[in-house]
């Protein structure tokens, strides 16, 4: 009886504690809900990258990675996000394959790259991860020729240091 009594008596001390609590606790600012005077990433999108010129950047990032002794699977898409081309090479990972696409066409389609998803993640910013199509791991990188998007690159196989990394190689090449 006296247990009972007890526990009646702690269950409403803590009732009471829990609305004080409340009313003083401020809720943080979330920061998503600040409204920037310029639209981020609005880059505009241009004519879609060629064949030749896809392959001409895979081949650049398959020689950089050769030199650095890694293996890698290499996306180019356009301006879309479709495929133009793609290296699968030799004993690279084969999870990697869709990953290397899926890095290139959120790159085109958010106009960013993927990195900006990794470091929203990395600072709790999750929502991200509710966004169509997103990949939160760098290594995709979009394609700027003349201040226009004509599509993006997307690298998987390494780490995503070593994706970026052999994926800068490709983007530096498109003027």
């Amino acid at each position: 009886m006296k247990f009972h009594k007890l526990a009646i008596f702690v269950t409403g001390l803590a009732l009471l504690a829990v609305p004080a609590f409340a009313q003083d606790a401020t809720p943080p600012a979330n920061p998503l809900d600040v409204v920037p005077d310029a639209m981020p990433f609005n880059q505009p999108y241009g004519a879609p990258i060629t064949l030749a010129h896809a392959r001409q950047l895979i081949d650049a990032v398959v020689a950089e990675t050769k030199k650095r002794g890694w293996a890698m699977n290499v996306s180019v898409v356009d301006s879309g996000g479709n495929l133009v081309a793609f290296a699968h090479m030799d004993n690279s990972q084969l999870a990697s394959i869709a990953i290397s696409q899926h890095k290139a066409r959120t790159a085109a389609k958010y106009r960013r790259p993927t990195k900006a998803f990794e470091d929203a993640v990395q600072h709790g910013n999750v929502y991200v991860l509710t966004l169509d199509d997103v990949i939160a791991s760098r290594g995709g990188i979009p394609l700027v020729e003349n201040g226009k998007i004509i599509g993006a690159i997307g690298c998987s196989g390494g780490t995503g240091s070593q994706d970026a990394t052999v994926c800068q190689v490709g983007a530096d090449m498109v003027k």
